[in-house]
């Protein structure tokens, strides 16, 4: 593939992409948040969330992943070098976490925005039932307005669990919600050929393709000793995010609004973009899965619903259910006569799919003892197998 540095086509890739993003997740990082590491950056802070309030002010859904609560905790217990015993490490995050939160929560609530902190590992992402509970938690603060503010639980992670680095957890966020588009904010205006520091005849690259191997041949290493990404991990965590369909921007986090340009589509960093369309991304995942765990038959009504509106399958609709498996599955949908009209993730287990199978949500509870989505398959989540 072939890098494009030119200007007109960044603008334009810009304008495509955050101009009509509505869900978009920004990732800060610890030497940007803690002022290299001299501190929460309270003036720093409090320009992005003003920001990301008028920006969900203005009908985006925007979620922060900060990095920041080590370097913090550094800070309050007075270390100069960043510890190396994983101990040490979670000592240190359980300490700055407290005034990392209470920043933003201050700063953005001053602007009229509720926040909420959210705490993930590799695990939570890992197992079915909590990437679900996680990913329908975030969903629900996005639809009340609020910003989670993301951070890896780094006084619970040890060796096997951890991201590594938050680069990496935005990408992962961003899949998770299905996001627009990730902007990482960094300390370097965005992505060279080389490092401009030891190469006089590096070149900014303006837009490229996600991806791209020759990506990764440009990147450095880490860029300071507070964090733990560098430039590779940002390219590798945009090739991540691409492969949900997000688009990833890579720029300086102390432009002058920054956030509020992008979204104006002004051409500032670095652009990758994703090959593949969000819902094209997600949809040829789930057409292209090969072992289905179960399926549900449905009355002639829900194959209308299904395939002429485009409307998702309600367990009322349902008049069977076969195999055994899990919330978050992959699973056909049945006409009466066997022929899989679509298929989808399913929002309950096959043992609650036969309790609440012909039964109106409202019955939910009394049922299951609880109600988790009042559609079996939503509509966003399905996928149709003929025209």
């Amino acid at each position: 593939m072939q890098l494009d540095d030119s200007l007109n086509a960044h603008q334009l890739a810009q304008s495509a992409l955050l101009v009509n993003a509505r869900r978009i997740v920004v990732k800060v990082g610890s030497s940007l948040v803690t002022n290299e590491g001299r501190g929460l950056d309270e003036e720093a802070i409090g320009q992005w969330s003003q920001q990301l309030a008028a920006l969900v002010k203005g009908g985006r859904e925007l979620i922060m992943v900060s990095s920041g609560a080590v370097a913090e905790g550094m800070k309050r217990l007075g270390w100069t070098v960043r510890p190396k015993e994983i101990n040490e490490l979670q000592a240190a995050a359980a300490v700055g976490q407290m005034g990392l939160v209470q920043m933003y929560e201050t700063k953005l609530r001053e602007r009229g925005v509720g926040s909420a902190q959210v705490l993930l590992t590799h695990a939570d992402l890992a197992d079915r039932e909590r990437y679900l509970n996680a990913r329908s938690t975030l969903l629900t603060l996005l639809q009340l307005g609020v910003v989670p503010v993301i951070n890896e639980n780094d006084t619970v992670v040890n060796d096997e669990i951890k991201f590594g680095d938050n680069d990496t957890l935005g990408a992962l966020v961003a899949n998770l919600v299905e996001a627009d588009a990730l902007v990482i904010l960094t300390d370097q205006n965005g992505l060279y050929t080389a490092d401009p520091r030891r190469d006089p005849s590096a070149t900014f690259v303006h837009v490229a393709r996600a991806g791209d191997p020759q990506l990764e041949l440009m990147a450095g290493g880490a860029g300071s000793g507070i964090g733990k990404g560098g430039m590779l991990t940002k390219i590798l965590a945009a090739k991540r995010a691409a492969g949900s369909g997000a688009s990833t921007v890579i720029a300086w986090g102390r432009e002058p609004q920054v956030l509020l340009r992008l979204c104006q589509g002004e051409a500032i960093g670095t652009c990758l973009l994703a090959q593949t369309p969000k819902n094209q991304a997600r949809k040829r995942w789930m057409a292209d899965h090969l072992q289905l765990r179960g399926s549900v038959c449905v009355d002639a009504g829900a194959v209308d619903k299904i395939v002429g509106e485009g409307k998702s399958l309600l367990p009322i609709g349902m008049t069977a259910v076969d195999g055994d498996f899990s919330r978050g599955d992959v699973i056909a949908v049945r006409d009466a006569h066997g022929q899989e009209i679509a298929r989808g993730l399913t929002n309950y287990a096959s043992s609650e799919a036969r309790l609440i199978c012909r039964k109106a949500s409202s019955d939910f509870e009394r049922l299951l003892g609880y109600v988790a989505e009042p559609e079996m398959i939503h509509r966003d989540n399905m996928v149709l197998s003929r025209s």
